[in-house]
């Protein structure tokens, strides 16, 4: 077949591309299972992770699915890994995300938000805040990061978390909102005690869009 394509192209002649196409695809789906035992979108099997981060100016060995969404001003360390469905919204005056960092599949972080525009009808503007991620912190999968935060160094995330207040440094926290659990001594042993995150000025109560 010539390599020509047009709007007229034929029934039959767009199902001998189609057929092709599939038949190419599945071979690079079976070539991904054999190298790394997993089946990824399309997206994912025509690129390569290292390529799509470095695509951004991201970090030495840093790697992203190609499903991720990168808005705005966004800049990632080293060594960092980025998974599928993730989204990083720079567009409220940037999003910085430290070296050695794991940002599970499904995690958003965000610099802005809609919700009082939305309530308003209008009337009240688009809210921004950059946001701020440290070195080797772990964020779980499906966790939202609101808009101004800060997570300090080494922090972790628990999955399906929603963060609108500043983690601080080595901080475990988990929880819609998140809330950082500590052990406390007792005569009977240690006994968890639930605490409340850091306040961050600029970080919105409101769910994110």
């Amino acid at each position: 077949m010539s390599p020509d394509f047009n709007s007229g192209m034929s029934e039959q002649r767009v199902d001998e591309w189609l057929g092709l196409i599939r038949r190419f695809l599945q071979i690079l789906a079976a070539r991904k299972k054999l190298q790394f035992s997993r089946r990824v979108s399309i997206g994912d099997l025509l690129t390569e992770r290292g390529d799509n981060a470095a695509a951004y100016g991201f970090g030495e060995g840093t790697t992203m699915y190609d499903n991720v969404l990168v808005l705005g001003d966004v800049r990632v360390g080293r060594h960092t890994w980025i998974g599928p469905g993730c989204i990083l919204d720079g567009s409220g005056g940037g999003l910085q995300i430290g070296d050695w960092c794991s940002i599970s599949a499904g995690v958003q972080i965000y610099t802005h938000h809609t919700v009082n525009r939305s309530i308003s009808l209008g009337e009240k503007p688009v809210e921004y805040a950059p946001t701020k991620i440290g070195n080797g912190v772990y964020i779980g999968p499906n966790a939202i990061v609101q808009m101004g935060v800060t997570v300090g160094d080494k922090a972790v995330i628990g999955a399906n978390s929603f963060v609108n207040r500043d983690v601080p440094a080595g901080a475990k926290v988990f929880g819609c909102p998140a809330r950082m659990r500590v052990a406390e001594e007792s005569p009977f042993g240690d006994v968890s005690g639930d605490h409340g995150v850091g306040s961050s000025s600029r970080a919105s109560a409101g769910a994110a869009d």
